[in-house]
């Protein structure tokens, strides 16, 4: 059999993009002691950076790449009290001026998997260019990768590599954005648990174990998919409904916004066939916007139509989905093991429609790096 026949059959493991889901776990707690391994050359790069109270941090990347940012931005200012923007490597490189448009000190700290997309390495380039104090963090899978090769040895530069399983073989990145969402957590955040990614391994583990349960809803008929988070959450939502519109070939229309935002406006996207997907925030006042969105789609589209995830405590919950736990934890930590489960959704949506997860476009019009991309040179 194909490996999509194989795997409609039930068997999963056929698929690069399977295994890179079931992977997580254990590349977690790798990259977590990769990066514990390399404690002193960080904390020599990083401390001095971060004493500076006009440093600028911008995280960059794009596509998955760019949402790892977006999930860490808002985090990340409120445990530094600092600046901290999440800005897309294709705004940079075509909008470079506008966005270093403030000549502060600035650590570009770039999230890509390949390291071989032309705006990815561009983006490093033009914030030398445009800023006179630059200090770049590449946080990659590829050691071979240009991103990698051209920061390595470079002067106010520190390279991170994730695991080596993490460079994911198939289309859409899942470890590989996983893994550097922890790994640049772990490193900026100030005061982690060292237990910290031991108990997002074991809270994906409790997911993985759980998959099965997906089967009704990818089994169910739906044609659109709605992922709404809020804060970090958001940027987990807009991850989401990027891998379920990269694994289905469009075949399953995804969108996203935030639980206040729905309603203003693209609460039009309801209609019968479509699935709700509401994360709960681990904040307990940003919580109670997130329940109420929750309940509203409830009413307009059946509760059976929304999967609620979240990390209430083991007492009760409106949850539909718990991962016992992580209900201390922040909200960007606990995207890595939420994600799982959009990760584990977007897969058995493909494989219902016959799709093939691992090159859902076989015909090239996406590509796994980018494509056809033109940098122009920047006029002094």
């Amino acid at each position: 059999m194909t490996d999509v026949s194989t795997a409609v059959a039930g068997d999963l493991s056929s698929l690069a993009t399977y295994r890179e889901v079931v992977q997580q776990p254990v590349v977690w707690r790798e990259a977590a002691g990769l990066l514990a391994d390399r404690a002193d050359e960080v904390a020599k790069f990083l401390d001095p950076l971060l004493a500076q109270p006009e440093l600028r941090i911008v995280l960059t990347g794009a596509g998955t790449s760019a949402f790892a940012g977006e999930i860490l931005a808002p985090a990340l200012s409120r445990a530094l009290h600092r600046r901290v923007d999440a800005v897309a490597t294709t705004d940079i490189v075509s909008n470079p001026r506008e966005m270093f448009a403030e000549d502060v000190p600035t650590l570009l700290v770039s999230f890509a998997r390949s390291g071989e997309s032309p705006e990815s390495v561009a983006a490093t380039q033009l914030a030398t260019q445009c800023l006179r104090s630059v200090h770049q963090l590449v946080i990659t899978c590829n050691a071979d990768g240009r991103l990698a090769r051209e920061h390595q040895q470079a002067d106010e530069s520190l390279v991170l590599l994730m695991p080596s399983a993490t460079n994911d073989r198939g289309f859409a990145m899942t470890s590989s954005f996983t893994s550097m969402v922890l790994t640049a957590w772990l490193a900026l955040a100030p005061a982690q648990d060292a237990a910290l990614a031991e108990r997002l391994a074991e809270a994906a583990e409790q997911v993985l174990a759980r998959s099965d349960e997906l089967t009704r809803l990818t089994a169910g008929g739906y044609d659109r998919v709605v992922y709404l988070g809020s804060g970090p959450l958001g940027g987990l939502a807009r991850e989401s409904a990027l891998k379920l519109l990269e694994l289905t070939a469009g075949a399953v229309v995804s969108y996203y916004d935030t639980a206040l935002g729905f309603r203003h406006g693209p609460k039009a996207v309801l209609k019968e066939g479509t699935l709700a997907v509401v994360y709960l925030s681990n904040d307990t006042y940003t919580r109670q916007y997130d329940l109420d969105i929750a309940e509203e789609l409830r009413t307009a589209i059946g509760a059976e139509n929304v999967l609620v995830i979240g990390a209430g405590s083991s007492n009760g919950g409106p949850e539909t989905w718990r991962i016992d736990g992580l209900s201390d934890v922040d909200d960007a930590a606990l995207a890595l093991p939420f994600v799982v489960i959009a990760q584990l959704l977007a897969l058995r949506f493909s494989i219902q429609l016959g799709r093939t997860p691992d090159n859902p476009f076989p015909d090239g019009e996406v590509n796994r790096v980018v494509q056809g991309v033109t940098i122009h040179p920047l006029p002094r």
